[in-house]
């Protein structure tokens, strides 16, 4: 099996851009043990603000502002939702 794309989106969202690709994946890019593979940023005038992904030898992370946190992934749904809990909390 081949990676599967499961969502794409480009739009505008508050003062910025919303950029996310999501993909099923064959096998875990570890250090992740899932078979999921993201990438998604809220951008403000070139910067990314919120960002979140699971690069390989890094796993689940996500990124506030300038600072790094560990991230938990549980399913699509929840990142996503996590995601714009994120920029909704920059935003308001």
């Amino acid at each position: 099996m081949k990676a599967r794309l499961i969502y794409r989106i480009r739009e505008a969202y508050g003062n910025g851009v919303i950029e996310a690709v999501i993909w099923e994946v064959p096998e875990p890019v570890r250090p992740s043990e899932h078979l999921v593979k993201y990438r998604l940023a809220y951008v403000v005038d070139g910067k990314r603000i919120v960002g979140y992904d699971n690069e390989r030898g890094k796993g689940d992370h996500r990124h506030v502002r300038n600072v790094e946190y560990r991230y938990r992934f549980r399913d699509v749904t929840t990142l996503l939702d996590d995601f714009l809990k994120d920029i909704e909390g920059i935003e308001s």
